[in-house]
């Protein structure tokens, strides 16, 4: 799209200026903004930062949850040709440090105390960092910060400037080329340092309108926006396509809300990673486990009938006519009012990505009659590589490559891609650049895949995870961690799990017991436990677990090429692994050669056959304070089956 941000925003003003643009939920009650009160927001904004001596190139942090102020003021730094770069608001202080550094920003717009005490707390390292200002003043009245201004201060201030200076706003909007930098985002940084991607208005529009015509989405749609603005998964769901369509994007008014506020929006385009999918999916394993016996039998027969004929259905594939009936039934008595439960009835195209979904999650979901299909993509391609279309929505694939974008193989398997939404570049990184990005315009993407018969992209694992087993009976075998780890999580009972293998005789693994999912399970059974790392070593959760890695291990010996990647021995954590104890990145993506250093001396006691290995672990607790948590962990054996091919 050759156009801008702030250029988008004013054709939506001044096309359709009573019409919602934005909703934010405050004290229980929907509040609304229009584009027309945006495009005004937007201007006192601009000429407040102007004021305070923002400059063209200039970088701004913003860090909250989705708050209209907020993306108005993303959409200000942009009418004045600076760089918003949101940062993830769940940080702790210390992580903001080398991106503040690294990008020399001077400005920060962030939502509320909790991010003006980390601002504060880490001042005197980015001595760069001169104006803060913040949305909700709660707790911050008596502050007396140098540089340290509200919002509504910021705004009033502009309004002077605007009417001084009427047409400054416009003038500024009208030098931005679609060619200028737009945003910039930092990588989750699995390994060393984040890195900066820089992205133009060009690249993220265009993928933001390639995403709008593959599913004919409009400005009828309904978002809610509850992942961090700093994802860029979600800053081109509620922030790109937002401009792109005009639809109306939805605010929670907490995290705790989420699910109740999904209910009351009830979006008809939603986006999330599996994660979320999977946490929706165990509410309602555990709120099935309290009903009646007959209340579940009649929902295990109806889901056999959904397995069998939801996703036929949903694909537009004959079913027959009793088949079609009994589904009918079932819509009536459970999916319908399932999917109003979950906040899903009125989903017209639903997405995942940011890591593969387990096909039987997958599934559960197309089942009940919800439109759920998988996307590929990451920061530096602005999200949209490939989209699965309606009626070729398959578990193991992540689409067809969309409008723009080129696909290539290199020799070791790694996917390439060519598309108009790659990065500009790493920011003041020419090296990591170079190593991504090839002279004739080639992204390296670093995951392993291939294209099947039917054009569809398949990923196998990250291309530097996948590895092979060496010695014992499966000598040679691929090992794919992330593919094993999915198929774990799929089980109610298992919140996260990581694999090891690569070039060892064997695979073993740690598990995370979900705690609401395995709670339910042991109160139900008069088992009582006193926290999480208790409950984790009960001989019968671990028989539990067993259950779920030994099912895990049939379905992977019905696949010829990843039967050896069965799991032979696991244990179960005394800790959930924690982003603030650095083992998860931002966006709960295992960092594996960081638990592999941290739990070295559990991964000998697997592959050493011990029965049980000691372990005592430094962690950080939600209010900041450092503590350890230690635990006699018991390791378990389980069963694997022998490889076999499924029926032709």
């Amino acid at each position: 799209m050759q156009t801008t941000f702030p250029r988008l925003m004013l054709d939506h003003a001044k096309a359709r200026p009573d019409a919602a643009a934005l909703r934010e939920k405050s004290y229980g009650i929907w509040q609304t903004t229009t584009w027309a009160q945006l495009a005004v927001l937007v201007r006192q904004l601009a000429c407040g930062l102007a004021e305070a001596g923002l400059k063209r190139d200039d970088h701004v942090i913003v860090v909250g949850d989705n708050r209209p102020r907020l993306y108005a003021s993303m959409l200000a730094v942009q009418s004045l040709g600076g760089v918003p770069i949101p940062l993830y608001q769940d940080a702790a202080s210390t992580e903001f440090v080398f991106p503040i550094n690294n990008a020399e920003v001077g400005f920060a717009i962030v939502e509320n105390q909790e991010q003006v005490d980390k601002l504060l707390e880490i001042r005197e390292q980015c001595p760069g960092l001169g104006r803060i200002w913040f949305d909700d003043p709660r707790g911050l009245r008596k502050y007396d910060e140098p540089g340290l201004a509200s919002v509504d201060a910021l705004i009033e201030s502009g309004a002077a400037r605007a009417q001084r200076d009427a047409g400054f706003f416009d003038a500024e909007v009208a030098r931005a080329q679609p060619q200028d930098v737009a945003a910039m985002f930092f990588t989750s940084g699995t390994t060393g340092n984040p890195k900066g991607v820089v992205h133009t208005h060009f690249s993220l529009l265009d993928r933001a309108d390639a995403g709008k015509t593959f599913d004919k989405l409009s400005s009828a749609e309904e978002v809610l926006a509850y992942m961090p603005p700093a994802w860029i998964g979600q800053n081109i769901f509620s922030y790109a396509q937002w401009l792109a369509c005009g639809y109306i994007v939805n605010c929670p008014e907490s995290a705790a809300t989420v699910t109740i506020d999904l209910k009351e929006v009830g979006p008809t385009y939603y986006f999330a990673p599996p994660r979320i999918f999977e946490g929706l999916l165990t509410s309602v394993m555990i709120r099935m486990e309290d009903a009646s016996p007959l209340k579940r039998r009649l929902f295990h027969a109806c889901m056999d009938v959904a397995r069998r004929v939801g996703p036929a259905l949903l694909d537009g594939r004959p079913v027959s006519l009793l088949d079609r009936l009994k589904w009918t039934l079932g819509d009536l008595a459970i999916y319908g009012p399932l999917r109003n439960s979950l906040g899903l009835s009125r989903v017209r195209v639903a997405y995942t990505a940011g890591e593969a979904i387990g096909p039987d999650l997958f599934t559960f979901y197309r089942s009940i009659g919800i439109n759920l299909k998988q996307l590929y993509g990451s920061t530096e391609t602005a999200v949209f590589v490939c989209l699965q279309p309606d009626h070729e929505a398959h578990a193991d694939t992540v689409g067809v490559p969309v409008q723009g974008v080129e696909i290539k193989l290199a020799e070791s398997g790694e996917i390439l891609v060519k598309s108009p939404g790659l990065l500009k570049e790493y920011y003041k990184n020419p090296a990591a650049t170079a190593e991504v990005l090839t002279a004739d315009g080639w992204y390296h993407t670093g995951d392993a895949g291939f294209l099947d018969a039917g054009g569809h992209l398949k990923i196998i694992d990250r291309a530097k995870d996948v590895g092979r087993i060496v010695g014992g009976p499966n000598d040679g075998a691929m090992f794919a961690p992330k593919y094993v780890e999915n198929k774990l999580k799929f089980f109610p009972y298992i919140k996260e799990a990581v694999a090891f293998g690569d070039k060892r005789d064997r695979v073993c693994a740690f598990i995370n017991i979900d705690m609401d999912a395995v709670g339910n399970w042991a109160e139900k059974r008069n088992l009582g436990y006193a926290g999480y790392t208790d409950l984790a070593q009960k001989p019968e959760v671990y028989e539990l677990i067993r259950e779920c890695v030994e099912k895990c291990n049939a379905d992977l010996a019905q696949d010829a090429l990843l039967a050896g990647s069965q799991v032979t021995r696991f244990l179960v954590l005394h800790k959930e692994l924690d982003a603030d104890d650095g083992e998860m990145t931002r966006t709960r993506k295992v960092k594996r050669g960081a638990i592999l250093d941290k739990y070295l001396v559990l991964v000998d006691a697997l592959y050493g056959g011990k029965a049980e290995q000691y372990i005592e672990t430094a962690v950080k607790f939600e209010d900041g304070r450092s503590g350890s948590v230690s635990a006699t962990l018991k390791i378990a054996d389980a069963k694997t089956f022998p490889a076999m091919k499924k029926a032709a």
